[in-house]
């Protein structure tokens, strides 16, 4: 399943379910699909995911995640995987617009 986040402030991202779904609950939603967050719920939703991103930039760097062998694939983390979307949530809440998602 894929995962499209909208908004009049930005262009729309596409995001694989399981990631998006993370995501959502980090950002202190349930996780359903299809929803929406309202204007004025944009920032706060916003500045959760924000801190659960840095918590887990935290927790990855105190575990040595980046250490790894040069030639050994490198796995995308869930803060890479957050950075369209939380450029999304920054321009829907400077523009006060609402956000949707929908698969």
């Amino acid at each position: 399943m894929l995962v499209t986040f909208h908004t009049k402030a930005y262009a729309d991202i596409v995001m694989f379910g399981d990631v998006a779904k993370q995501l959502l609950t980090l950002m202190g939603h349930s996780g359903t699909v299809p929803s929406a967050l309202k204007a004025e719920d944009v920032p706060s939703a916003l500045a959760r995911l924000e801190a659960a991103i840095e918590e887990r930039k935290k927790a990855d760097a105190a575990e040595g995640r980046g250490n790894e062998d040069d030639d050994a694939p490198r796995k995308i983390t869930v803060s890479q995987r957050a950075v369209p979307l939380l450029e999304l949530l920054r321009a829907a809440a400077a523009e006060k617009c609402d956000v949707v998602w929908d698969s």
